[in-house]
Formats: structure tokens, sequence, C-alpha cells
């Protein structure tokens, strides 16, 4: 054997290590590649995590602030309490206590709908404030903090007279005090003449009264 043949033996002893630890390199980087994946990931979902729980407790929030004064503020106008606690229903009656149409409340379904609940629904907190003696600015406390303006109604000390919006031109309530279903209900319980019993042909009577069978002989 050659000093040449010798050297290419040795170079190629030298150099076999070396090819050997090749792979295991290799299998480092790639587990390496893998947890630092399996940690972006874990990142990820803790983040998307507390995101869904804040989106969550902000909706929760937001649902007792509205549902607890809303509660009061009917309670103090003759409307009852729990529909304060029902979505869409305390929309819906929100509305109507304003003297508007409850059905705009289905807008908010529709994309961009919401704004037009939103009018129809300030336009009634103005006629509301009226009622309890509350002035233009205090509409604009209603528009940017609503909360806090159910809380000064429903749990201030404000006394909530709805016949002074129809002498200020104003239509009445469509529920609770002061609404056209609570005249005839106090018509009806007191047993006084009900609006548009002579156009019927009706005695008074007759509507105010609850049918009796006639007595068998």
């Amino acid at each position: 054997m050659t000093a040449a043949s010798q050297s290419d033996v040795g170079a190629d002893r030298v150099g076999a290590p070396a090819s050997r630890d090749t792979p295991r390199g290799t299998a480092i980087d790639s587990y390496d590649s893998y947890t630092s994946d399996a940690q972006a990931a874990a990142t990820v979902g803790l983040v998307l995590l507390a995101f869904v729980a804040f989106v969550v407790a902000v909706v929760i929030v937001n649902y007792l602030l509205t549902a607890v004064p809303l509660a009061a503020l009917f309670r103090k106008t003759g409307v009852e309490p729990w529909r304060a606690w029902v979505p869409v229903l305390n929309t819906y009656t929100w509305l109507r206590l304003g003297g508007q149409n409850g059905n705009w409340a289905w807008a908010s379904f529709v994309p961009y709908g919401s704004v037009v609940t939103s009018v129809f629904l300030y336009v009634g907190m103005h006629r509301t404030g009226r009622a309890f003696g509350k002035g233009t600015g205090f509409l604009v406390l209603g528009i940017v903090l609503p909360w806090v303006w159910l809380f000064v109604l429903g749990f201030g000390r404000a006394e909530y007279r709805p016949h002074t919006l129809t002498v200020e031109g104003y239509g009445p309530p469509l529920v609770g005090h002061g609404s056209p279903t609570s005249a005839l209900d106090g018509a009806a319980s007191s047993g006084a003449a009900l609006p548009g019993a002579a156009l019927l042909g009706t005695p008074p009577e007759y509507l105010a009264t609850p049918y009796a069978p006639p007595r068998q002989p």
C-alpha cells in the first residue's frame, strides 16, 4: 500500500464520524422545529380562548347593565318587569313604552338595521324622558350612556306622568300607565263605559260585565 492510499484511508476514517453525526443533527433540528410549532399553536389557542372569554364577559355585563335598570323602569311605568330580561322582547317593550312600533326591534337582525332600531328607540326615549320631566339634554345622556339613563329613571325619584305627553303634543305610550290598553283595563275593572260602546250599538254594561249563563227554573 502506497503512502497516497494510506492517506486516503486515513481521510475516510477521519470523515466517517462526521457523516454518522449528520442524521442526528437533522433529527434534533426537526424536533426543535416541531416543539416551536406546538408552542406557537398553544399560544394562539390561549389568545383565542382569552378573547372569547373577554367577549362573553362583555356581553354578560352589558346584558346585566341593561336588564336590571330596565326592569326597574318597567316596574315604575306599569309594565311587567320580567320583560326586561327577555332578549328582543325587552327592546320591543321599550319601544312601545316610548310610543313607537315595537316591531322595529326585529330590524336589528337585518344588516345595518340596528341603526333604524336605535333611531326609533331614541325617539321613544325622548318621550319617556319627557314623561319623567326630563329635557333634551337628558336624551343626549341616554344616547351616550344608555345604562346611566336607565338607572336614573328606574331607581331615581322622578315621577312618571304620562299624561304630560298629550299636553305637549306627543302620542301616549303604547304599554304601561297612560297607554290606551291600561285605560281600557281600568274602565272594565271599574265598570265604566268603554270607548266605542255607543258606536258598536252595545250597552256599556254588557262590555264591562262578564257573561253569566241564565239560571235554570
